[in-house]
């Protein structure tokens, strides 16, 4: 085989495993999340099979181009048919706990794709005949590692960007399946096997999978009944309910919606205010509202369109930036007189940077002196985890006693609705206790 070709071997590898693994990790966002603790584990589960994939294929003496042939083709397959959405989901819906799901996943396609494509360098070496070891070892592992590069970049800024994830997938898988061709002899039976897994990739990334991806999500509109809609339907994010919408007069929104909607206009009744809304959801907050002025914060630029043509049906009231919660209210000089944290990238799972003290003092930042921050919050509906515990403390350290009210108190998961004012940062809470009690002392001075 020609030098060149043995190159273009190696780059499909390095573009294909890299490209694998971004897919991955985007995969698995609307089921667990995209906080550390889940990418590390996956980027190291990869690498160890990617250097497992480099001792077995140092152990090859023989029959070089098949093997690598073989292996492209199998990796094509779990590429095309085990990375798109409907496995994933699968994957994690018939396992039950996502823990499960995520150890099938990872051991049942991730790794086993790595260890397959890793064995492509230590193998094509032994064809390259140059002068020095390390010479060819050098040049493989360059465009290899130049393939990674590109595969990285392409598929996260252009391919997810423009096309959705199901085309990252089928790219791919249709780059392994070409390197296959040309590793093969290209017989009838390789043929064949290629048209099989090329075909068996567009059925499960073009037919089987309704949602309109982006790089950042997959969306769904549904049909949904809910108490007192008429023709309902739901737009999901990430497989996640995310805002609900029905044909009632007036329209019948979510709970929380509904209630945020009466801490604004009625109880605290704002009128020809500025209002922030970090997540956009679907953009039903200023939903034939005209009385204030929103400006919605998402990270996906995409969603805006996609909620007005499949979900409202109309155009969305208000201003909408593109752009990371925490990085906008860090950067944006605006002031508003409420802001609304909603920033879920799947059900239950907040993106990490966006529940530390260091993002809820951004928040004051951007607030009005008196203005007010509300967050929804989906916790536990006893508020007794760690997590619903410490995520509470966290937003009371930086404005103090908040309001917290759980909107389905007989869910074991309940939309919480916490509502904080701006103002001096908070003292330290002290304890009544017998022998030293001040709250009459504290009464008085908080008259």
């Amino acid at each position: 085989m020609p030098r060149f070709l043995l190159f273009a071997i190696v780059f499909i590898e390095g573009f294909c495993s890299l490209g694998a693994e971004v897919i991955a990790l985007r995969q698995i966002i609307p089921h667990l999340g995209s906080s550390i603790v889940v990418t590390a584990p996956t980027i190291g589960f990869f690498l160890l099979a990617l250097a497992l994939g480099y001792q077995a294929g140092a152990k090859i003496d023989g029959e070089y181009l098949a093997v690598v042939a073989r292996n492209f083709l199998i990796a094509a397959l779990l590429t095309g048919v085990g990375l798109t959405g409907i496995a994933v989901d699968l994957i994690f819906a018939a396992l039950g706990p996502p823990l499960v799901g995520y150890l099938v996943f990872i051991a049942g396609v991730v790794c086993p794709i790595a260890w397959l494509l890793g064995q492509t360098v230590p193998i094509l070496t032994n064809l390259l005949h140059l002068e020095r070891v390390g010479e060819a070892s050098g040049q493989a592992l360059y465009y290899s590692t130049l393939g990674s590069f590109l595969g990285s970049l392409s598929l996260s800024l252009l391919v997810m960007q423009w096309l959705g994830v199901s085309a990252a997938v089928a790219l791919c898988a249709l780059l392994l399946v070409v390197g296959f061709l040309l590793l093969s002899t290209r017989d009838r039976a390789a043929i064949a096997a290629s048209l099989v897994v090329g075909t068996l990739t567009v059925v499960a990334n073009v037919w089987l999978r309704p949602e309109i991806e982006t790089s950042y999500a997959s969306y769904l509109v549904v049909p949904v009944n809910y108490k007192g809609s008429v023709n309902g339907r739901a737009f999901k994010n990430n497989s996640s309910v995310a805002s609900l919408i029905d044909e009632a007069e007036p329209p019948l929104y979510a709970l929380y919606i509904r209630h945020i909607r009466s801490l604004l206009l009625d109880e605290f009744g704002f009128r020809g205010r500025r209002i922030l809304v970090l997540g956009a959801g679907g953009f039903t907050l200023s939903h034939r509202e005209p009385s204030n002025h929103y400006t919605y914060v998402d990270i996906d630029p995409a969603v805006r369109g996609i909620a007005e043509k499949h979900f409202l049906r109309t155009a969305a009231q208000g201003d909408f930036i593109a752009d990371d919660a925490r990085r906008f209210v860090i950067r944006t000089e605006q002031r508003f007189a409420a802001a609304i944290v909603d920033v879920y990238g799947s059900h239950s799972s907040i993106p990490g940077h966006l529940v530390t003290r260091e993002f809820w003092q951004g928040t004051r930042r951007v607030l009005e002196p008196e203005g007010l921050l509300i967050a929804n919050l989906i916790l536990d509906s006893a508020l007794a985890t760690p997590y619903a515990r410490n995520l509470l403390a966290t937003i009371e350290s930086v404005y103090g006693r908040c309001a917290v009210e759980v909107l389905q108190k007989k869910q074991l998961l309940a939309n919480v609705v916490v509502t904080c004012r701006n103002g001096q940062s908070p003292d330290p809470a002290s304890v009544f206790i017998d022998e030293r009690n001040t709250a009459d002392f504290d009464l008085a001075r908080s008259r």
